[in-house]
């Protein structure tokens, strides 16, 4: 049995590390995906509004939350306004603090399984299903990836069977290295289309013509 104190230590590190690498991912030119024409089409089809502050995704910030904060602070800063819920488990490793306002999850606040958030303790990653989050230019949950694609540029998606088979996705030309995207496909393991895998990492620019970003997260 794996040593809780050990594990709930180190899953964040490792996590995070994830999100670090899965953003330096190359993409390989030989496969197109879908939808590579009509980009201008796209980009009107894609393009919103800026989103206010306290709805923007940025590098360090999902609207109010911000990853080097603490809990204590984003609870001041929110004030009465939100409602803080433990969800235990949450994920496989991971379990998560929802943030929520109006009766409606916001974010959510991930750390270490086997561990208990403390107003203290810093904020290292956060992620959104809020479909009303967006970067400054207009990517978020709930887009399809063909949409996010005409904004910043080829996808490559993957995952890695030693890391609890979880997909990622980034673009080329996504602004920042600090952000992950998240895909999914209604009644689908994966968003994209993988051939062999090597060493049990698997990459593709193929995808679902139905696949969306089912969330995006942060990383401090």
């Amino acid at each position: 049995m794996l040593n809780v104190k050990v594990l709930s230590g180190s899953m964040i590190a490792v996590l995070l590390a994830i999100c670090s690498y899965l953003t330096l991912i190359s993409t390989p030119g030989s496969t197109v995906a879908p939808g590579a024409t009509n980009v201008l089409g796209e980009v009107a089809n894609a393009a919103q509004k800026t989103p206010s502050a306290n709805l923007t995704i940025s590098d360090r910030t999902i609207g109010a939350a911000k990853v080097g904060m603490t809990l204590g602070q984003l609870k001041k800063a929110l004030g009465s306004t939100a409602q803080f819920k433990v969800q235990s488990p949450f994920m496989v490793d991971f379990d998560a603090v929802a943030v929520s306002q109006s009766g409606k999850v916001q974010y959510r606040i991930i750390y270490a399984a086997g561990t208990k958030l403390k107003d203290t303790d810093v904020i290292e990653l956060l992620m959104t299903e809020n479909a009303n989050y967006k970067t400054v230019q207009g990517v978020g949950p709930g887009m399809t990836l063909k949409q996010a694609e005409a904004i910043y540029g080829k996808a490559t998606l993957s995952y890695n069977v030693d890391n609890e088979m979880r997909e990622g996705v980034v673009f080329a030309k996504q602004p920042t290295r600090k952000i992950m995207f998240v895909p999914k496909v209604d009644g689908k393991q994966f968003a994209g289309v993988y051939g062999a895998g090597q060493g049990g990492f698997y990459q593709t620019n193929k995808y679902q013509t139905n696949a969306l970003i089912k969330s995006v997260m942060v990383r401090k």
